[in-house]
């Protein structure tokens, strides 16, 4: 099914949505009026996304999606990834083919010829630094099974799966082919579960994911505890700790908590100057901790290198790296 070579062992594959970002700073003004969830993910249609965008201030656009995000982050640390997503023909299909592939991401599921465009994510950052997203997924919507290349899944010591593709029926059976093949032949599935309100429309099945399919799951604070349906941390994390093998929870300015098989590792977070923008935070965090994790590195360092990730994506625009992570990390790299 794969067109391209295999550039040989991978360190993660991720299934994602293939997004392009649309970030603007604004207020909480522009939020209210168009109706939007503060500090929240909202799905909307073509019309509605043009609307918005419409009222935009001056933007940047990025090549974005959160486990897209998290294989640029893998890259920046010298990872080899893929992605499976699904982009049509178009400009921003080609704008994020292109951006993705020139991180060394082998990504080669065939552009959609027809259907609908390709997704995008208004993201408007607030002064608090905190952003607000109105998600188009176009095609992206439309990835199924058959995208899933099981070679792929194989080649991979980490499959990793965006929480917010649980939102469509086809992409959920894309999940549950990747996570079982897999398991099957002895590879660890993580899971992200994305934002707060996706838990919140899939509490059920993602406890049941979590408890039966999943060895590593990543959420911060608000979407563990949404998971299990507490309002104290700490009640979430003795939940987690006994369904799933890693949890690797962030919690902001706090840091995160790492949940291995014997040993709770809290993990600080790393000082940042000027939070500017937290778009990426956990996308970013998530290759850190992944890098570390198949790169051979104990939990406690692949904290560190999670923190570390995330901080460096928080103190600028954007959710992708704009400098080297593995420079950054120096001596903490196996």
């Amino acid at each position: 099914m794969s067109r391209m070579p295999l550039p040989g062992p991978l360190h993660v594959t991720a299934l994602g949505n293939a997004l392009v970002d649309v970030i603007a700073r604004s207020d909480y003004d522009f939020v209210d009026s168009h109706e939007l969830e503060r500090g929240a993910t909202v799905m909307v249609d073509l019309e509605r996304v043009e609307a918005v965008y419409a009222d935009l201030p001056p933007a940047q656009e990025i090549s974005g999606g959160s486990a897209a995000n998290t294989v640029a982050g893998l890259a920046s640390f010298g990872a080899s990834s893929a992605f499976i997503a699904r982009v049509r023909d178009d400009q921003l299909g080609k704008v994020f083919t292109h951006d993705l592939r020139s991180l060394g991401v082998h990504f080669d599921v065939p552009a959609a010829t027809a259907g609908p465009a390709t997704g995008r994510c208004l993201v408007v950052v607030t002064p608090d630094a905190q952003r607000t997203q109105c998600t188009y997924l176009g095609v992206s919507s439309e990835l199924g099974p058959d995208d899933v290349d099981p070679e792929l899944i194989a080649a991979a010591q980490v499959t990793y799966l965006e929480g917010y593709l649980w939102d469509q029926p086809a992409a959920k059976e894309a999940i549950r082919k990747a996570a079982a093949t897999a398991r099957s032949i002895g590879r660890q599935v993580a899971l992200t579960l994305s934002d707060p309100f996706c838990v919140d429309r899939h509490r059920d099945e993602f406890k049941h994911l979590v408890e039966n399919d999943v060895d590593i799951v990543f959420a911060n604070d608000d979407e563990i505890c949404s998971l299990y349906e507490v309002s104290e941390f700490d009640e979430a994390l003795d939940h987690v700790r006994r369904h799933c093998e890693i949890a690797a929870l962030t919690r902001g300015p706090l840091g995160s908590v790492i949940v291995g098989p014997d040993e709770v590792i809290n993990v600080p977070a790393e000082p940042v100057a000027a939070v500017v923008d937290t778009t990426g935070a956990g996308d970013q965090y998530a290759a850190g901790f992944l890098y570390g994790l198949t790169s051979g590195s104990e939990l406690d360092v692949a904290g560190k290198l999670a923190s570390l990730a995330a901080a460096e994506v928080i103190s600028h625009l954007g959710a992708r790296p704009e400098v080297s992570l593995r420079e950054l990390a120096g001596d903490l790299l196996p």
